[in-house]
């Protein structure tokens, strides 16, 4: 299959060197100079991914990142950049984004980083979009919780860190391998993040009084379903 790759990038060098490595490893490719250019190719193109720089003119990254999530919640959107703050990098993926890679970068990891979402978000089947957790519906492609017909629409990050506990239920999951699975790495001050999205699922999931989230202090976190409806 060949995957669609929308670069957005305004850096007219790097772009061009970007996007013939795309295109060497088989990727059909099309390029936006800023992100107004960005969108148009969006709706034209119909991208499988989208890989994009955040300090853009016209319309940055980020604000092209949150319109594409209004018409699209489900493309996997790759963000490059020189910022490299834990806020920049928390804004990015609260407004939809799936990774963050920064400036300067390897082009084999950006590969990797590329082929991994692509995996993800494209599975052939060999995960399941929708898991079971006590008397929740998990849809993970359009980040929804849904009990008794109530939805809930959870962010990215908090739709990350539940998949990872919803395919270990019953299994303490390391705190570290939560941060590298949601974050991309460890690092101490993604540890309060990620107890603040902890607290916030535990407030959703307090519906079914059969569903918790256990701290193992030292260790990390366990998903527990009471009651055999854990699948």
């Amino acid at each position: 299959m060949e995957y669609r790759v929308l670069l957005v990038e305004d850096e007219k060098d790097l772009a061009m060197i970007i996007a013939d490595i795309l295109k060497t490893q088989g990727y059909d490719v099309a390029v936006g100079k800023d992100g107004q250019d960005g969108l148009e190719k969006f709706a034209s193109f119909r991208p499988d991914i989208v890989v994009a720089d955040v300090m853009m003119p016209r319309l940055d990254g980020f604000e092209m990142g949150r319109r594409i999530r209004r018409v699209s919640p489900n493309v996997p959107i790759l963000f490059l950049t020189a910022k490299n703050t834990i806020d920049d990098i928390e804004k990015g993926f609260e407004i939809g984004g799936n990774d963050y890679l920064k400036k300067p970068f390897e082009f084999r990891e950006l590969l990797i980083r590329i082929k991994s979402l692509l995996r993800y978000h494209h599975p052939d089947g060999k995960e399941e979009p929708r898991l079971r957790i006590g008397h929740f519906i998990f849809d993970i492609s359009t980040q929804q919780l849904d009990i008794d017909g109530q939805c809930t629409e959870l962010s990215n990050l908090e739709a990350r860190v539940l998949e990872k506990l919803a395919r270990n239920i019953g299994k303490t999951v390391d705190a570290s391998e939560l941060m590298v699975s949601v974050w991309g790495h460890d690092e101490l001050s993604n540890r309060n993040s990620l107890h603040n999205y902890i607290h916030k699922l535990r407030r959703v999931l307090r519906r079914d009084p059969s569903i918790s989230i256990i701290n193992q202090r030292g260790f990390g976190y366990m998903l527990r379903v009471m009651g055999g409806h854990d699948r």
